[in-house]
């Protein structure tokens, strides 16, 4: 799958979790999905969380992530911020 194709994966809803990045219009933020492998859950894991969940999921979760940590100019002190 191209990286156009993952990425939308991931969506904004106005109306669900305050506006956060989600796996296709669901209640899982991209977050939370990055924030579970960051903690040392398995892809399995994460999968067996959510049965409407793909692996792609992941993989657009992480891809965003990426993208975003490529634009960002803060220092890593400043993720402890707050």
């Amino acid at each position: 799958m191209n990286e156009q194709a993952l990425l939308a994966r991931i969506t904004r809803v106005p109306s669900l979790l305050g506006g956060k990045p989600v796996v296709r219009g669901h209640r899982v933020s991209v977050e939370q999905v990055l924030a579970m492998l960051a903690a040392g859950e398995t892809e399995t894991g994460v999968l067996a969380g959510w049965n409407w969940m793909e692996p792609d999921d992941i993989k657009a979760c992480l891809l965003y992530g990426a993208r975003l940590a490529g634009q960002a100019r803060a220092t890593p002190e400043d993720a402890t911020a707050g």
